[in-house]
Parts: structure tokens; C-alpha cells; sequence
């Protein structure tokens, strides 16, 4: 049985966000043993794959080191990459069924098109104790599956530091969510890039994801709306890295577009 670690959301090794990709099942495993299997590679996501008839179509469900998510972009990429560019799929496009419904990646010459379900925010009152929990003052705060917190420039945004217990115990209370936090911020002037952001998730066992396709689901509906702009690129300063995402909202969805890399193939002796 064969996996790959596989960067996604990055156009060279060592940057964007790793993700672990099993082959395809024919079945779906037990749950504690893809849990276990999770915990072992110990990266963000490790996705696992179940053949269905249509050679086109699979199941597709994410596990964190800590537990199943609803939704994950970076290993939805990662799982195209690793169907497209090393079990040779031929089909311009692959469809997976998943718990946020089925999710088509289409590629575009060397980059790969998500379209997601864009995720319902609000601009909510900044929750007592979030100020205090990511040691900075945000200038705004969108809730929906999770809290984002819209900071005054990039700076800030690179330089926050959240106590993560506390972080998760505000989102939680402030979402009902599991507690996990967004920053973001209109990047400088001289970027290549027009949004930069972080993603913090204590609440999915993750200190701080390196590159994340679910929170785009929410900043591009915030930041369309706020630019005027339904197309933009966003950056994602995970420090050391760094994943690049051109996101477009597309009424109630968001196409997120990025690339990926294979950086490790493995045998499980399982």
C-alpha cells in the first residue's frame, strides 16, 4: 500500500501545506485504524480515497492528527495531485463525495481548480478575551465555522503570537465551532499578492495549519465584498513556508486555484 506526501498549494517542495494521500480503497478502513494511521504521519491531514464505479469519482474523507474534519482544501489538492500526476488519471476532472458534499478539481495546465462551498459569515462584535488571547486589536471580526479576525496591515498579521488555549476557548464559545481562528489583512503595497492571512486551529489538534482552503472559503467572500473584487490572491504566511491560493467567488462558491508537488513516496508495511 503506497502514500505520498504531497505540498500543496506550493509550486516547489518545502512550501504550501503537506498532506498525506493514501491510494485508493475499495472499501472504506476502519475508522480507528485511518485515525491511527493519521496520528503516525502526524502532519495536518492525511486523506483517504474509496474507488466507486466512475473512474472519475471517489470518496474522500481527511483526518487530522486529532480527529475526521468536515472539510479540507489543501488535502483535496493533494488527493487530485497525487490521482492526476502518479496514478495517471486521464480525465480532465475528478469529482470527490465528501460530508460537504461532492467537491469538483479540475485541472488548468499545471494547476489544479477547487470549487468549494463558499462558507456563510457575519460581522460579529469582537468576542470578550479574543483581543487578549492573539495579543493584538482586531479591526474587525467575521464568524461563521470559525472566527476571522481582520488585522490593521501584514505586520501584524506576521507577527501575531496567540495563546492557543485561550484562542480556542473564544472561538468555541463565540461559533460553537471546535476553536479555531483566522488572521488576516490586506498585504503591503509591494506584494505579489493582494490578502495575506494565518490560520490558528487548537480546536482540530493544529497549533497553526501552514496553508488552509477551508479559511478561504471564508475570506473570499469577506474580502470580495470589502474590494469589490470576486477574484483575488491571497497568501498565507505560515512562518518558513508560506502557500499561495488565486481564489474566485463564483456566486455561493469559491474556486480555489493552486498547485502542488510530490515530495515523498512511501510503502506502508500494513
Amino acid at each position: 500500500m503506497r502514500q505520498w506526501t504531497i505540498d500543496a498549494f506550493a509550486s516547489s517542495p518545502f512550501r504550501g501545506n503537506p498532506a498525506c494521500v493514501v491510494e485508493p480503497f475499495d472499501a472504506w478502513p476502519a475508522d480507528e485504524w485511518m485515525q491511527a494511521l493519521a496520528a503516525e504521519n502526524n502532519q495536518a491531514e492525511t486523506a483517504f480515497l474509496r474507488r466507486t464505479d466512475d473512474d472519475s469519482r471517489f470518496g474522500l474523507r481527511w483526518f487530522t492528527p486529532a480527529m475526521e474534519v468536515p472539510l479540507c482544501g489543501h488535502a483535496t489538492l493533494a488527493s487530485a495531485h497525487m490521482l492526476f500526476a502518479e496514478l495517471g488519471l486521464a480525465t480532465p476532472a475528478v469529482t470527490f463525495d465528501t460530508q460537504s458534499g461532492p467537491l469538483n478539481v479540475t485541472r488548468e495546465g499545471a494547476a489544479y481548480a477547487m470549487d468549494f462551498p463558499a462558507a456563510p459569515v457575519h460581522r460579529v462584535e469582537t468576542p470578550p478575551g479574543l483581543a487578549e488571547a492573539l495579543g493584538v486589536e482586531p479591526q474587525a471580526v467575521w464568524a461563521g465555522p470559525f472566527l476571522v479576525a481582520i488585522l490593521k496591515d501584514e505586520a501584524a498579521v506576521r507577527a501575531t503570537n496567540p495563546d492557543l488555549a485561550a484562542l480556542k476557548a473564544v472561538s468555541s464559545a463565540a461559533t460553537q465551532g471546535r476553536g479555531n481562528v483566522g488572521v488576516s489583512a490586506l498585504a503591503d503595497n509591494d506584494a505579489d499578492y493582494r490578502v495575506v492571512s494565518r490560520f490558528f486551529a487548537p480546536g482540530s489538534g493544529i497549533s497553526e495549519d501552514p496553508t488552509t482552503g477551508s479559511l478561504h472559503c471564508m475570506l473570499s467572500p469577506i474580502f470580495a465584498g470589502m474590494l469589490g473584487r470576486p477574484r483575488l490572491d491571497f497568501h498565507q504566511a505560515y512562518p518558513g513556508r508560506g502557500g499561495d491560493l488565486d481564489c474566485e467567488l463564483v456566486g455561493d462558491r469559491v474556486i480555489l486555484r493552486g498547485h502542488a508537488v510530490s515530495v515523498i513516496e512511501s510503502r506502508l508495511r500494513l
